[in-house]
């Protein structure tokens, strides 16, 4: 049977091993936490499942969470409903002997009993009254019992007050309105009582569309092999034993040795024996008025369980999510993807460059001023050619590259998250890249070039000994060429001396200035660098980072709220770091 059938009746818990046959386990209902217990750790685990199921509606398909809501309304319209009354159902195949065991069970002729096919149509209850102002109207209305099928017992057992017991269609009757009956019906009371007879105990349909289905409800459950006085007495052992293998099978566990699961006897319901047994069983299970609260528990239990494909991956521990190290990668990325590296060492140059027409012989000077009206003659605009010579190049954007760094940070954020909530990690990735290359172009140019920094006294200096070194340079070659024409001036090496200095000292003193000018320049790259990176770092931070990073803690947080549902003690801790 598939997990989607077991849904139908709500059936469809965590299998366990069942114990060995034996006698002597405690009382149903007892050895176990006690109701209040029960119903503040339910209650936990209801409002986390709830406060998931709120919290996953835009994430999830509607189908995925259709039985955690069906879950959280048959709770919400139980809890509405009183706790004095138990409600047991007792299902069979046709012919099983189910309406004779209510009867029994009831003390009188309250359902028609037979072997044609179908012999129950519509459910028959019998109630033993909790007591005045208890009245079990409403719950008969949420189970959609007809008026003219409740029934009160004639014989007012105090063992049993509070019971509302069904006698259920046939699950295997030819009519499917029939079968619907009884899914629906499986799905509301709080305990089960199956009817199987020695001739149908192994049949398929049971055991695989109901008690394979209902094995993490085998607390509220007992089975009866119906009509043991056909078979011989050490046989009716040898069925039992075969039933409880097939249970073993079908993963129910046993509510036998003080452990909690499904009680299997067997009995007659004409000549009576094993009544009382199963009478004493049912009292005990309705006196405890823990059967409701077992019975939602083991719902959310088989709800968490299908769940945990779409909130844990793999049984795996929390994923690290948004790592410092990502969010690095991601900024060193996007600062690559709008040029800071090379708009820092382009302003690095552009400094340098200042430094050299600041402090640059006249020579050099000269030399630039060449090559722009050389670039002119090519036909690169002015502009372009006098941005290129200071190093003043406008940063532009990678569209590439700025795809590649949300893809890396994507895939790196959805790691060991669920499909689901991986594809939400990557969903909200994208939809902030989907115009960062845009919104980073129009940032650049918002802001515009870097501001250049003062401009430094000492290069006012070096140009005022440019100057002078220039002026010693010109004196000097004048007075050789005055010695030259036979002038009568004084001496001659102090004309070659002035020429020397001026000769030498200018391109000395230019390499000085440059020299002085690497510090300041490199801080001034480093700044321009760090602006870049700073305006890509807040628009990816905006647009991409903090969807992600939403994404990532509502995972957590319905994570969280996955791992109170799915606890059978309601824990509201979680092991595990969250991304």
């Amino acid at each position: 049977m598939t997990e989607e059938q077991a849904s139908i009746h709500g059936f469809g818990g965590e299998s366990r091993d069942p114990r060995g046959a034996g006698d002597g386990g405690p009382p149903r209902g007892q050895g176990g936490p006690t109701g209040l217990e029960e119903d503040g750790a339910l209650r936990a685990r209801l409002g986390a499942l709830r406060e998931l199921v709120g919290l996953s509606r835009t994430r999830l398909d509607e189908r995925v969470l259709a039985e955690a809501g069906r879950v959280l309304d048959e709770a919400a319209a139980r809890d509405r409903l009183p706790r004095a009354y138990t409600t047991v159902a007792i299902a069979g195949a046709t012919g099983s002997g189910k309406s004779t065991l209510f009867n029994a069970l009831a003390g009188a002729q309250l359902s028609e009993a037979g072997v044609r096919r179908p012999t129950t149509a519509t459910p028959v209850s019998c109630t033993w009254e909790a007591g005045r102002g208890q009245s079990p109207d409403g719950l008969l209305e949420r189970l959609g019992v007809p008026a003219r099928a409740r029934r009160r017992a004639h014989v007012l057992d105090p063992g049993l007050r509070g019971l509302i017991l069904l006698d259920l269609p046939d699950y295997d009757s030819v009519d499917p309105a029939h079968r619907e009956q009884v899914d629906r019906l499986l799905g509301l009371v709080d305990a089960v009582v199956w009817v199987v007879d020695p001739e149908k105990y192994a049949d398929a349909l049971l055991h695989e569309r109901y008690l394979r289905a209902f094995a993490g409800h085998a607390d509220v459950s007992l089975i009866v092999l119906n009509q043991a006085d056909r078979l011989p007495a050490e046989a009716v052992d040898a069925v039992l034993d075969d039933l409880r293998r097939l249970l073993d099978e079908r993963g129910v566990a046993l509510g036998e040795h003080g452990e909690p699961g499904a009680w299997v006897l067997a009995g007659s319901a004409l000549t009576g024996d094993g009544v009382g047994e199963l009478r004493k069983l049912i009292g005990e299970l309705v006196a405890a008025r823990t059967a409701a609260a077992r019975r939602l528990a083991a719902d959310v239990d088989g709800v968490a369980r299908r769940l945990e494909a779409v909130y844990v991956a793999d049984g795996a521990a929390a994923p690290a999510g948004l790592t410092d190290e990502a969010r690095e990668e991601f900024e060193d990325r996007l600062a690559t993807a709008v040029g800071a590296p090379a708009a820092g060492q382009a302003a690095e140059r552009g400094w340098l460059r200042r430094s050299d027409r600041a402090c640059g012989t006249p020579l050099a000077q000269g030399l630039r001023r060449l090559a722009a009206r050389q670039a002119e003659r090519r036909g690169e605009p002015p502009a372009l050619a006098a941005k290129r010579l200071r190093g003043d190049e406008s940063p532009t954007v990678s569209a590439p590259e700025v795809e590649q760094a949300v893809r890396r940070l994507a895939d790196e954020a959805a790691d060991g998250l669920p499909e689901p909530w991986a594809k939400a990690v990557r969903d909200a990735a994208w939809r902030g890249a989907g115009t960062l290359p845009r919104a980073l172009e129009s940032a650049l140019v918002g802001r515009g070039p870097a501001t250049r920094p003062p401009r430094p006294g000492w290069w006012s200096a070096a140009a005022a000994g440019q100057a002078v070194l220039l002026a010693t340079q010109l004196l000097g070659v004048c007075w050789l060429l005055a010695v030259l024409v036979g002038q009568p001036l004084m001496g001659r090496w102090l004309p070659v001396t002035l020429l020397v200095v001026g000769s030498v000292g200018g391109p000395l003193l230019a390499w000085g200035c440059r020299i002085a000018a690497r510090g300041p320049a490199h801080a001034h790259g480093r700044q321009e660098e760090w602006r870049l990176r700073r305006l890509a770092a807040e628009l990816g931070h905006r647009q991409v980072l903090e969807p992600v990073a939403a994404e990532l803690l509502r995972y957590r947080e319905v994570r969280e709220r996955y791992v109170v549902a799915a606890s059978p003690a309601g824990v509201t801790e979680l092991s595990t770091t969250g991304p």
